[in-house]
This record gives C-alpha cells, sequence and structure tokens, in this order.
C-alpha cells in the first residue's frame, strides 16, 4: 500500500511538470535606466532605491502585463550601447523616439510628449533664444537630444556630461553658458533653484518617450503596449504626471 500511494505521488509530480500552467519557470525582464535624470529616474538618497516617474510608468506597465522586471543603474552612453547589443531586454530612461535609434532597438508605443529648452542663468540677458547660442558654450547629457540640438546651431560650442546635474552645476558657477535639456527636467531645476535659472525661448523640439527593447525580443514589445494600452485607459499616466511632474 506503500508502494502504491508512493507511485502516485511520483505520478503526479510528473503530471505538475508537463501540465502547461503549473508553477511556470518566470525569468526577470532586466530594464535598464540612468538613474541622473530627476523627476524621470534618480536614486533617492535616503532609500538609496530607483524612483521617479518613469520608474513608477514600467513598474505599472509591467503589473498589468505580467511580467517580472529588475531595473538596473547604468550610464547613459553604456546604456544606449548595451541596448544595442541586447545586453538588457529593455530600457526606460526618458528615451526619444528617432530614426536613428529605431535602427539600434525596439519601441514600445509612447508614453509621453517632450520638448528641449534653454536653460540660463537668472541675469543672463544675451541669451533669448536658440540662435543666441551662436558663440556661446551649451551643455547637455551626452548622447541626448539636447545634445544634437546644440550641434545644429552654428557657431555654438557644445560641452557634454554624463551626468546632467553636472551640466546645472558648471552653468550655476558661470563654467558654461546655457544647458538644454527636456523642459520638464530643465522645469525641475528652475523650480528648485528660482534665483539661479530661468528657461529662455519656445520649446525646440516635440519628442516622444518610448520603452527600449532588445531587438531579439518582438514579443516582448507586445507585452509592454499591452500593458501600457491598460495603463493609458485606467488614467495613470495623468496620475503619475501630477504625482512627479
Amino acid at each position: 500500500m506503500k508502494k502504491l500511494f508512493g507511485y502516485v505521488l511520483i505520478g503526479l509530480a510528473l503530471v505538475s511538470l508537463v501540465l502547461p500552467g503549473c508553477a511556470p519557470k518566470t525569468t526577470k525582464v532586466v530594464v535598464a535606466t540612468d538613474a541622473t535624470w530627476p523627476p524621470f529616474e534618480y536614486v533617492d538618497e535616503h532609500t538609496k532605491e530607483i524612483v521617479g516617474f518613469d520608474i513608477d510608468v514600467m513598474t505599472a506597465i509591467a503589473e498589468k502585463a505580467g511580467i517580472e522586471i529588475e531595473f538596473k543603474n547604468v550610464a547613459w552612453d553604456p546604456l544606449l550601447a548595451g541596448m544595442a547589443l541586447c545586453q538588457y531586454d529593455a530600457a526606460i530612461s526618458s528615451i526619444t523616439i528617432t530614426e536613428e535609434r529605431k535602427e539600434q532597438f525596439l519601441f514600445s508605443d509612447p508614453y509621453f510628449e517632450a520638448g528641449q529648452i534653454i536653460v540660463v542663468q537668472i541675469d543672463n540677458t544675451d541669451i533669448t533664444d536658440k540662435d543666441a547660442l551662436s558663440g556661446k558654450v551649451a551643455g547637455a547629457q551626452i548622447g541626448t537630444t539636447g545634445s544634437f540640438e546644440i550641434e545644429k546651431i552654428e557657431g555654438a560650442t557644445l560641452r557634454t556630461y554624463d551626468d546632467i546635474g553636472l551640466a546645472f552645476q558648471d552653468l550655476m558657477n558661470g563654467q558654461i553658458d546655457a544647458i538644454v535639456a527636456d523642459n520638464p527636467l530643465a522645469l525641475l531645476y528652475v523650480g528648485e533653484y528660482p534665483d539661479k535659472f530661468k528657461t529662455v525661448g519656445e520649446v525646440l523640439t516635440e519628442e516622444n518617450y518610448g520603452i527600449a527593447v532588445c531587438k531579439d525580443k518582438p514579443d516582448l514589445v507586445e507585452k509592454i503596449n499591452d500593458g501600457l494600452r491598460a495603463v493609458k485607459e485606467e488614467g495613470l499616466i495623468e496620475e503619475l504626471v501630477e504625482k512627479w511632474l
């Protein structure tokens, strides 16, 4: 009787291994982010955790899509290079969807509209628009659309930074004349230092942020888009805009 009972247990164990849906093994989706870009992604100085608008968006999408994610803090240039080589499954880091980047990796549907804007010292009267950057030194984070916009301006000198916070330090100290950055981030710094910085001119570009995905994983793009649609339908994007921006 004991032997028969043992055979039954073995049989049940084998069935549980072959039947679909029985305790499936899940693999974490590694999501890279450059956590130096508040309020979208940054390291909370108290908890040491990566937080921000993008982090909440991706977490909500993953929940809706039924995928398990793990965030990995990666500097901007290695993040883009790593995504092109599929070293990470996905990346969310205020990444503007461009045709050049589409050649390197896949993109989800857009989840946020942004644009580039100029920031100068509060008492600066020389720089009023992008044309006034000619003959000036303008800073931007390396490899961003802000740096690309500065490169288009004849006579402007581009100074790049691995961390946008360092650019704002240099602007505060008078080591550069201006910064070109995403308008939500620029407005965050202006809001924190209203006696130091101001924005000038109009928004220079119209951009859409998307979630980058390894080019070998189109199925993951579909899952992320499904989750994003559900998040949008529930109005969660607007709630997170209110929370962070």
